[in-house]
């Protein structure tokens, strides 16, 4: 018997309705309804609810096989979601950009390093580009944060691809202007946003 028809079969057994067994075990209605009809299985937590309540063993309900595969896949998804919050974490990191002392001004025939706030040396449109390069990666990593924690997987990719293209183009464009300090932060932030991506795709 497989485990839609066991949880049909003990859920029916207490004169329960599937609305009912939701309540008791927290999740939808709808969960528990794709369950029963063998489109989906629970996540181990659900699980163990669901073993705790009817009184029978985790054995009983799934093959020691089917539940490794459900554990694999809850491992790899707890991954897929470390590696979406450290992946936007290095895109809010870009305000840093903003703030520090990366940009060289002439002062008084003396150079300092500054902000880009007090970045003077260069033209208008220049300075108008690092400011939108910066405001977009950030912006990227505050939407990226909200959508991984719905978990829409294709906007969430998408948002990954944009993110790398903004990425790419300020390490072209700021070493264009010769900006070598600010250029290697953005590099270092690309190349970590690379290794994250390689562990989000092994997982």
């Amino acid at each position: 018997m497989e485990f839609n028809e066991k949880l049909q079969e003990l859920r029916k057994s207490k004169g329960l309705t599937q609305e009912e067994l939701a309540e008791i075990l927290y999740v939808s209605r709808t969960a528990v309804s794709k369950w029963e009809s063998g489109r989906g299985y629970p996540n181990i937590e659900s699980l163990k609810e669901i073993s705790r309540f009817f009184s029978v063993s985790l054995d009983v309900l799934l093959s020691g096989e089917k539940l490794l595969s459900i554990a694999e896949s809850e491992s790899n998804k707890k991954i897929k979601r470390l590696c979406d919050f450290l992946f936007a974490t290095a895109d809010l990191f870009s305000v840093f950009l903003v703030f520090l002392p990366l940009y060289p001004n002439t002062i008084d025939g003396f150079v300092y390093s500054v902000g880009l706030m007090d970045y003077t040396r260069i033209s208008s449109f220049s300075l108008t580009i690092y400011w939108v390069m910066f405001t977009a990666l950030f912006a990227m990593g505050a939407i990226k944060l909200a959508v991984s924690k719905r978990g829409k997987e294709k906007a969430n990719t998408a948002l990954i691809k944009i993110s790398m293209i903004i990425n790419i183009f300020a390490v072209l464009f700021l070493a264009l202007t010769r900006e070598v300090y600010a250029v290697i932060v953005v590099f270092l932030l690309f190349v970590i946003k690379c290794v994250i991506l390689q562990c989000r795709g092994r997982s």
